[in-house]
């Protein structure tokens, strides 16, 4: 089979997209014929090498699919050949990553795929979309009514963020850095969108939620915490999921006064049972044309490495000019 793989971690053209072996079905594990991958800044992370685990080598990047299920091992229970399905959280912990023809994924990682949904569809809002419900219902425990306050509605779990809130009933205000990323927030489902670049962003919350809002996500790597922890009110959520290596100051007065929390987590330790309850949830949202997937284009798996170089200049270089996830067929 194809395979878009690294035998050492470094920049974007230590990617070859040549032949592996195919996959093989064993115990558990189910061979996915591929229909659509999608890009994720962490992706980018590890092939660079930036994880805490040894890798397979070769390592076949990637942690999103959708396909086609092709074989299953002697101890699958939950698929047969020919289901539709989509996952995430490969290429993490030492398992292998999913830029390839097929992939052997162990079924405790896949969900099945709603008839009216695409593979691209399903690729594009798998890891930011399990990212994003992890971090509004299973740590922040978002309810019907409160209010939040997303830091850039346009990213890749920012956008996702934005429709599960308003979904699940929340009031939610967000930030764009352009009159029209701020309408794409509105059209998500804000029901405020803030530009950053001309707009005061501390005055027009306070407008919003007079008395603070109940959570803010922030998405940025360099988090403010001066900022942030202002915008919450009584007893508020401040959940983030980046920024590894960041050290900022912290106003810890105004945080504990208010009884407020701090939500910090990464996908990828989430244990089976819980990203499987997020994708019921995602399915059936999806199907319902409530959460929709953030596609800035769709390129061929052979491009994987251009695919990366475009992913790392607007994650690290701020560069811009990508709005939404970046899908790969073979």
């Amino acid at each position: 089979m194809k395979a878009a793989f690294i035998t050492e971690t470094g920049p974007p053209e230590n990617i070859t997209y040549g032949d592996l072996p195919d996959p093989s079905p064993e115990g558990s594990k189910v061979v996915v014929t591929t229909g659509a991958v999608a890009v994720n800044p962490v992706d980018t992370y590890i092939r660079n090498g930036a994880n805490y685990w040894e890798l397979p080598l070769p390592f076949i990047v990637g942690s999103d699919v959708a396909g086609t299920v092709a074989a299953v091992g002697p101890d699958v229970t939950r698929f047969q050949v020919g289901d539709r399905v989509w996952g995430t959280n490969q290429g993490f912990m030492g398992r292998q990553g999913t830029f390839a023809e097929q992939s052997a994924i162990d079924e405790c990682w896949l969900y099945p795929t709603p008839d009216d949904v695409s593979d691209e569809a399903a690729a594009a809002c798998a890891l930011v979309g399990v990212t994003a419900h992890l971090g509004l219902f299973r740590d922040a425990k978002l309810q019907p009514g409160e209010s939040i306050f997303v830091h850039g509605g346009t990213g890749g779990v920012g956008s996702m963020v934005v429709q599960m809130a308003k979904a699940a009933g929340a009031r939610v205000i967000t930030t764009g850095g352009s009159d029209e990323k701020c309408a794409r927030c509105l059209e998500l489902g804000a029901e405020v969108a803030i530009n950053y670049k001309t707009q005061d962003v501390g005055e027009v919350v306070k407008q919003f939620a007079p008395d603070g809002v109940n959570v803010v996500w922030e998405t940025l790597r360099e988090p403010d915490f001066e900022t942030l922890v202002a915008l919450l009110g009584e007893r508020g959520r401040l959940v983030l999921m980046a920024g590894r290596d960041a050290r900022p100051p912290f106003p810890v007065g105004p945080f504990y006064v208010k009884g407020c929390s701090l939500h910090g987590f990464v996908m990828f330790k989430a244990t089976p049972d819980e990203l499987r309850a997020c994708s019921v949830d995602m399915n059936r949202w999806l199907s319902e044309g409530r959460l929709q997937p953030q596609i800035a284009m769709t390129l061929p798996l052979s491009e994987t490495a251009a695919a990366h170089r475009l992913q790392e200049e607007n994650t690290l270089g701020r560069a811009g000019t990508l709005a939404g996830k970046i899908v790969l067929k073979p």
